[in-house]
């Protein structure tokens, strides 16, 4: 009876040495590391391209969209920004007085030399203390944070960081910054192919994204000083409005390192580098407080 033998099984048949899994892995690790290399440079390439120079700041930018899309993204979010803080307040009086103020600031400092269109809303939340621009030009606080001021000129503070926001330009910045970081981990997890190696990079990059944020309030604090003095107002009622944020903020909260917005006591004194600044002599009477 004739049986069927399988080649190499059985008896003296030398068995075939197979290379495939090594030769394959070699080629597997170089494919991805020139994929990855691709993705790497055209981060960077992509990045370095989006360079602008901003002649209110004196600082060159990497930027991800034009003016036009800044204030068409603005724009376009506003509606839906309103609506997650309960809408626009309903105090008309309260509402006008913002306008007076962020007008005022606009149309008197060098904001107003900008293409951004400028437009300030009172929130009707009275639960969270906050103040945020969306890009172009969009200006929001909330009735929370409005009803702890006590002065016009704590309200221009707000306001005036706010816009500094808008004329620094860091939304915008920040989505340049955003698109690196991101190709760059993306980069680093196909060449790697660990999935260990692209967490820790996952994280360094949310780490240099919030150092950057950082920077963007410390810098809208100093251009809010500016504007202020620019306006007529006492910058100091920015320190003010530091003092009210810290009072405010919930007890236990995360370090500053792990944070996007630098603690409000750390930034009271890079306001008052920014005052001697732009008052060497001493802040003069008369401004609005």
């Amino acid at each position: 009876m004739n049986r069927r033998r399988s080649f190499g099984s059985r008896g003296g048949g030398r068995r075939p040495v197979s290379y495939g899994p090594r030769s394959g892995g070699r080629r597997g690790g170089c494919g991805r590391l020139v994929v990855g290399l691709i993705i790497a440079s055209f981060s960077i390439v992509s990045y370095c391209a989006s360079k602008e120079y901003n002649p209110v700041t004196g600082e060159t930018q990497y930027i991800a969209m034009t003016p036009r899309q800044e204030i068409a993204l603005g724009l376009q979010a506003a509606p839906e920004m309103a609506r997650q803080h309960g809408g626009l307040h309903p105090d008309r009086n309260a509402q006008q007085l913002v306008d007076n103020v962020g007008q005022r600031i606009v149309g008197r400092s060098d904001a107003g030399e900008t293409q951004w269109q400028f437009e300030f809303h009172l929130l009707a939340d009275e639960q969270m203390v906050n103040a945020f621009a969306l890009p172009g030009g969009q200006i929001f606080i909330t009735a929370a944070l409005f009803q702890r001021l006590e002065t016009e000129g704590q309200l221009a503070g707000v306001l005036g960081h706010e816009v500094g926001h808008v004329v620094g330009r860091h939304s915008a910045q920040r989505m340049a910054q955003s698109k690196l970081t991101n190709g760059l981990t993306g980069a680093v997890a196909v060449a790697s192919g660990d999935a260990r190696a692209a967490t820790v990079a996952a994280a360094i990059s949310q780490m240099v994204n919030m150092k950057h944020g950082r920077g963007d309030e410390l810098q809208s604090d100093e251009l809010g000083v500016r504007f202020l003095a620019q306006a007529g107002y006492d910058p100091r009622s920015l320190i003010r409005v530091m003092e009210i944020l810290a009072e405010s903020r919930p007890s236990g909260g995360p370090p500053e390192f792990f944070s996007t917005h630098p603690n409000p006591d750390n930034r009271i004194g890079r306001i008052q580098d920014a005052i001697r600044e732009v008052y060497p002599n001493g802040v003069p009477e008369g401004l609005i407080r």
